[in-house]
């Protein structure tokens, strides 16, 4: 089959993939209204403890699965972009069965094929959980009267949404995204292409309103916006569960290496980690609710850290969404990415990791594609991948910075001599 005829037949799988795709939302469809978490905290104030239970709406799904089907077979697995959507039209069928049965064990069953566990092995032998554990401990014995006074003044999701928008106008010189208030959303905040939404009511620090600027805006949004000028793989502008992975790790990446993350941030996603092994191994709702709320939470932001771990599933435990295990795995996936990059003379895969929401194995395989595949470079780059000076400079201190053993150091003297 000629190039270009595999390239066109692809593209009208894919768009078809697209079409199926649209009306499959995970996160949205799997969460829960604002009255059950108000419910919740009426009676928590009052003594009275009690399970939250909703009750999903049904779904069907059969003809998009069946589409599904039909694209898997029909696209040439040993073409990048066959390979592609094979293992896209996959993940898309699990998170449509998944949607088809919320508020059973299966949908749990579900999750741990998309998103993976806490018990996933990270490069280096350490899993998942133990990374976050980690984090926890380094978190727990940091001192707080070190936090500088401007670190512990609140801003309210008024001012961070303006604040945001006003950054985000200046990026596009115009208005290419909206940002507006929320008050059903569970994550603090949330990202489309063209429209990011804050969590009102919600409080939040000066790393906060960064953080959102790097992570959602100049990651999720980016991807999706660039993700729309491609004509070949329309799909890369969804937010599809197989690349969530890659895309939430680059985003925390972008956070580390802008200095916009705090290790309070990595405590949050640390704790998210562990809650989901509790509920795994059996932890109900009102117990990793107390979780958080002893890790020095809120009571409401203890409420939406526990109901991100129940997307979905019962609240009795023995089950658990396990998306937010992913954080910390694409973080080190990503970091060893972008190094790898570094020292194979790679860079320019690193800027189109932006053209659209892909894994770091499609941007591989993608690379012969951009420019005489009909794949577009992005359009638009957050300012630390467009420098590459920049990015060459912080990778190679890395590089080199791992090779010191720090239990080698014997003592700070020894490390004070270097």
């Amino acid at each position: 089959m000629a190039a270009t005829d595999a390239i066109s037949r692809h593209a009208a799988l894919d768009a078809r993939m697209a079409r199926a795709a649209k009306g499959i939302r995970l996160l949205s469809m799997a969460s829960w209204p604002a009255s059950i978490r108000n419910e919740f905290l009426d009676g928590f104030a009052l003594g009275k403890v009690k399970l939250p239970a909703y009750q999903y709406p049904s779904h069907d799904f059969s003809d998009a699965r069946r589409e599904f089907e039909a694209i898997a077979a029909a696209a040439d697995a040993s073409h990048p972009l066959g390979r592609y959507l094979v293992e896209s039209a996959r993940d898309w069928d699990l998170a449509a069965q998944l949607l088809e049965c919320l508020g059973t064990r299966r949908a749990g069953e579900l999750s741990q094929s998309l998103f993976g566990g806490p018990e996933h092995v990270l490069p280096g032998g350490a899993t998942t959980r133990e990374a976050a554990n980690h984090f926890i401990s380094v978190a727990d014995e940091m001192d707080q009267e070190l936090l500088a006074p401007a670190e512990q003044v609140e801003i309210s999701a008024t001012s961070l949404a303006l604040q945001l928008q006003a950054k985000l106008d200046d990026f596009f010189d115009g208005r290419v995204i909206t940002v507006e208030l929320d008050a059903d959303l569970t994550a603090k905040a949330a990202a489309g292409a063209t429209r990011i939404r804050v969590r009102s009511g919600a409080a939040f620090s000066d790393y906060d309103l960064q953080q959102l600027l790097q992570h959602e805006a100049f990651v999720h949004s980016l991807t999706a916006l660039n993700g729309q000028q491609q004509t070949v793989l329309p799909s890369l502008a969804l937010s599809s569960p197989r690349t969530t992975a890659t895309q939430e790790g680059l985003a925390v990446f972008a956070e580390q290496i802008t200095g916009s993350i705090d290790i309070e941030r990595m405590k949050r996603v640390s704790l998210r980690i562990e809650a989901v092994a509790m509920a795994l191994e059996g932890a109900d709702f009102m117990a990793v609710f107390r979780y958080f709320l002893d890790a020095g939470q809120s009571d409401v932001e203890s409420f939406t850290s526990a109901q991100r771990v129940f997307r979905g599933v019962p609240t009795t435990g023995g089950c658990a969404f396990t998306k937010d295990t992913v954080y910390l795995r694409g973080l080190i996936g990503v970091h060893t990415f972008f190094r790898w990059a570094l020292k194979h003379g790679k860079l320019r895969l690193c800027r189109l990791l932006f053209a659209g929401k892909m894994t770091l194995a499609d941007v591989q395989r993608f690379e012969p594609l951009f420019g005489e595949g009909g794949l577009v470079e992005p359009r638009w780059l957050p300012e630390w991948v467009a420098r590459a000076n920049g990015l060459a400079g912080a990778l190679a201190f890395s590089l080199f910075a791992n090779r010191i053993r720090l239990e080698q150091l014997a003592a700070v003297d020894t490390v004070t001599d270097i």
